[in-house]
């Protein structure tokens, strides 16, 4: 089985909701999957829900119910919806509650455990609930109004507690010259490189042993340790293990070696550290490769601050969704944000570029082209005939936007992908306003120049269609449909290949074409 473009979310707590920002890092991970996908890779995208540990306990307590009931009704109601409501195409949803998943994850300890890297001792320190994680001093802040003279958690802003427990501990410690090497050689193995300065930093200062596990008389919502059922697995070490026990660790060597390791990781920045140091020591300690890449992308600020349902600036996508769409909303996260980088969300922003870049820009570009094409050629391609230097700028901008979109994206630069993309825009735009093809329309004499730019702006068209496809999958379908169904599935047209020219066949009926971005009434 050929190895396949394997790309994961992390999974997300189902303590509550899903706000935008599980839905901006569920949308980064999906226009990385479908652009291999349209590069002609078999890819593979995986996300799903962690649902073990104490914060879901003790929200599912705090709610009058179980933790299963809770989980499930979540996952039914919530989390599951959000895929659809944002088009994420993923090929897997792994549930940490999964008796595949419990199984893989004793699987995995007891292998540990054989090969000397797991023993018992005693631990005392500050655990932040919300983190589900000791921190150190320096992840403390003083706390305010409420929480003034503690040491708060500097993520949650919420006081830690101090635990004392007898536990079983991975030797993380061990991995830390191993993790150090690997980092050397592999440069873009944590990215972007501020992410990458900051886990390098971290190890060089020193790693201590991870505990593993916590006793149930404390609480027992998680998977049994599996040679000592008076402990559960620590909800971090079961929840990471889901990128492996999804595709057949255990079970499915086959299916496995076809995808691990994982090409890309999507996290936040806030749990890199997770994912970049204790993940591959990990999978080193059970002989195995670690992932590719992991990246970390920046926060979604509200106000100054990370989205957060427990500070009310979380946002449901469907607020954003019902108004504007899915391809408005996956556009303008991926576009307006340096991914990599923090950024601020605002309604205003949104709506402002809805209306520049996406209804005045593409979408009345595809509109009046398709409705030329119609009007001064019956809806048939029309034939192409001397390229003049104006036309031949279209193709060469055309190609550019190819190449510039595929180095971005092979450095997971989506905004910096979309923004060689929206050159193409842009030039089509101009210079169909240069151009004016409603006044070559009025001469007999210059159809043949009328034809050549009608073509130039509808193949200009079919390139911005194939790219932006992992993005606007919705739209770029719409416009496919009208101007490039002769040329099979969108599906099946490759991206390396968009910017070759002169794809579409004169003579070919194209068909009518819907508004892609509707204009939205202010309120």
């Amino acid at each position: 089985m050929p190895k396949s473009f394997y790309v994961t979310t992390p999974i997300f707590y189902v303590n509550d909701a899903p706000h935008i920002g599980h839905a901006y890092t569920e949308v980064a991970a999906d226009v990385i999957t479908r652009w291999h996908r349209q590069r002609g890779d078999s890819s593979f995208l995986l996300t799903g829900t962690d649902e073990h540990g104490e914060k879901v306990l003790r929200t599912a307590l705090g709610n009058n119910t179980d933790p299963k009931a809770w989980t499930d009704r979540l996952v039914k109601d919530s989390w599951l919806p959000l895929l659809e409501t944002i088009d994420v195409d993923n090929q897997d949803f792994i549930r940490t509650t999964e008796e595949r998943h419990k199984v893989a994850v004793q699987k995995f300890l007891k292998q540990l455990l054989d090969a000397g890297h797991i023993y018992q001792g005693s631990f005392e320190g500050n655990y932040c609930v919300g983190c589900e994680e000791y921190k150190n001093e320096s992840d403390l802040i003083d706390g305010s109004g409420e929480f003034e003279g503690q040491r708060v958690c500097a993520i949650h802003s919420k006081p830690v507690e101090q635990l004392n427990e007898n536990n079983y501990f991975f030797k993380l410690s061990h991995f830390q010259d191993r993790l150090l090497e690997h980092y050397e050689k592999n440069p873009t193995f944590v990215q972007p490189e501020s992410a990458r300065n900051e886990v390098v930093s971290f190890v060089r200062s020193g790693l201590s042993d991870l505990s593993i596990s916590r006793s149930k008389e404390r609480f027992d919502w998680g998977i049994d340790i599996p040679w000592d059922t008076s402990h559960i697995t620590y909800v971090w070490f079961d929840a990471l293990l889901n990128y492996i026990t999804a595709i057949g660790y255990g079970t499915d060597e086959e299916k496995l070696h076809s995808l691990w390791p994982a090409d890309v990781q999507v996290v936040g920045k806030d749990i890199l550290r997770f994912h970049a140091v204790i993940w591959p020591a990990m999978l080193m300690a059970a002989g195995m490769e670690p992932p590719k890449q992991v990246f970390g992308h920046g926060w979604l600020l509200v106000g100054g601050e990370k989205m957060s349902k427990s500070k009310l600036t979380g946002i449901a996508p469907n607020e954003i969704t019902d108004v504007f769409g899915s391809d408005a909303f996956r556009y303008y996260f991926m576009k307006a944000i340096g991914f990599g980088s923090d950024g601020s969300f605002s309604w205003e922003d949104l709506s402002a570029r809805y209306t520049a870049e996406l209804a005045n820009g593409f979408g009345n570009l595809a509109s009046r082209t398709v409705a030329m094409v119609a009007r001064y050629f019956d809806s048939d391609i029309p034939q192409a005939n001397e390229y003049q230097p104006a036309d031949k700028q279209v193709q060469e901008v055309a190609a550019q936007a190819v190449s510039g979109a595929e180095a971005a994206m092979d450095r997971v630069a989506i905004h910096e992908a979309i923004a060689s993309t929206w050159k193409l825009v842009d030039e089509l735009n101009n210079y169909i306003t240069t151009q004016e093809p409603w006044v070559l329309a009025k001469e007999e004499s210059t159809r043949e120049r009328l034809g050549t730019v009608l073509y130039t702006s509808i193949e200009g068209l079919r390139v911005l269609a194939v790219l932006l496809a992992p993005v606007m999958p919705k739209a770029c379908e719409k416009l496919w449909a009208a101007i490039g169904s002769a040329l099979g599935e969108l599906s099946n047209q490759s991206i390396s290949e968009a910017g070759v020219w002169g794809q579409l066949t004169a003579g070919t009926k194209i068909s009518e074409l819907e508004a892609l971005f509707p204009r939205v009434e202010e309120k």
